[in-house]
């Protein structure tokens, strides 16, 4: 899958419990503009342990498989969060928004 969307939090270096392999997680919210009132969250695991030098605002692609990670809220309420495991997750430069000239021709 692939989604598009802004940096929340920087990404965090963390470790795997079980392996002991390093990775980077951060928090990306995809919207749709001028459609989308509800923005989408993603928990963007990077499975590299590569510094990928993106910051907070950054517009970022990310490629990966999506999965649903559910658990128990400090309240013991069931809930879930959407999860990217990627293997890429690259910054993109936001498209100029193109201008028409609106004078007269001659």
């Amino acid at each position: 899958m692939q989604a598009f969307g802004n940096v929340a939090s920087a990404p965090t270096r963390k470790e795997s419990k079980t392996t002991g392999k390093g990775y980077y997680e951060m928090r990306v919210c995809e919207s749709q503009r001028g459609v989308d009132n509800d923005p989408t969250w993603y928990t963007v695991r990077i499975m590299k342990d590569v510094n990928p030098g993106l910051e907070k605002g950054d517009f970022v692609k990310v490629t990966g498989k999506l999965k649903c990670d559910y658990y128990l809220s400090r309240e013991g309420k069931p809930t879930g969060t959407l999860l990217i495991i990627a293997f890429e997750a690259s910054k993109l430069a936001k498209p100029a928004a193109t201008r028409q000239d609106t004078a007269p021709a001659e």
